[in-house]
């Protein structure tokens, strides 16, 4: 079983103004280290030394830390989306031929920053045969992943606008927040019926009704979103 990681730093990072007026959101700095290096670091702790990163925004800034630190000690490909970004779904199908070669696929955004074991992420993926699996907390958000009691997601909502989709029926369902990991089985790239730039929870709720799209509960884990400012100063309490 072949792993390999997909790390998406192509944003724009319009939350994470100023610094992304002149860097991308990758290179942000938690105590010392960039976010881009922190979880190519993450990643090797799990033994994934193999990595396909996207670019688009300040591309040639990404490009070269990658170089003048020779990948962190990982093997690192980069995704080129400098004329077109195509968000997470189109990012993935864009790299399609890049990550082929891997069996698993732990794609995550490059401003995550979080403590979760992956191996037992790897375990319940393999344990539910699942096409996808997305890690999950209980946490107060305004857009939440539904799930049924066999840990299936069954649909999406937003409690700002008030929003649902449902493309399964389930009168019993919980509601969790998604942390932006995801580890997908290569099939995955089998059943993508877009096309273009598009968005993976769309992708998931074209292929949940008849696909096991799953969700991991790692409630207790901690899980940081690095999107803003005032979340760096966070980060740097905890990821030392």
């Amino acid at each position: 079983m072949k792993r390999g990681g997909f790390i998406l730093a192509a944003g724009l990072g319009t939350r994470l103004k100023p610094w992304t007026d002149h860097h991308p959101k990758a290179l942000a700095i938690v105590n010392g280290k960039s976010l881009l290096q922190r979880n190519i670091e993450y990643l090797q702790g799990f033994g994934i030394r193999d990595v396909v990163v996207n670019v688009h925004h300040f591309a040639d800034q990404i490009l070269k830390a990658i170089e003048e630190n020779k990948g962190w000690g990982s093997n690192i490909i980069i995704s080129d989306e400098t004329d077109f970004v195509l968000e997470t779904g189109g990012g993935l199908l864009k790299a399609e031929t890049l990550l082929k070669e891997f069996d698993e696929i732990l794609l995550m955004n490059c401003d995550i920053l979080t403590d979760l074991n992956l191996e037992n992420l790897f375990l319940f993926h393999t344990q539910n045969k699942a096409l996808s699996t997305l890690a999950v907390t209980e946490r107060e958000t305004s857009r939440y992943l539904l799930f049924n009691e066999d840990h299936e997601m069954i649909g999406w909502k937003n409690t700002k606008t008030g929003e649902v989709k449902l493309p399964r029926s389930c009168d019993n369902f919980k509601s969790l927040a998604f942390s932006g990991i995801h580890l997908l089985s290569k099939e995955i790239f089998e059943h993508i019926n877009f096309e273009g730039k598009f968005s993976m929870i769309d992708l998931y709720l074209d292929l949940c009704a008849k696909h096991k799209i799953i969700g991991f509960e790692h409630t207790g884990s901690r899980v940081l979103d690095v999107g803003k400012p005032e979340a760096i100063t966070e980060a740097e309490k905890w990821f030392k």
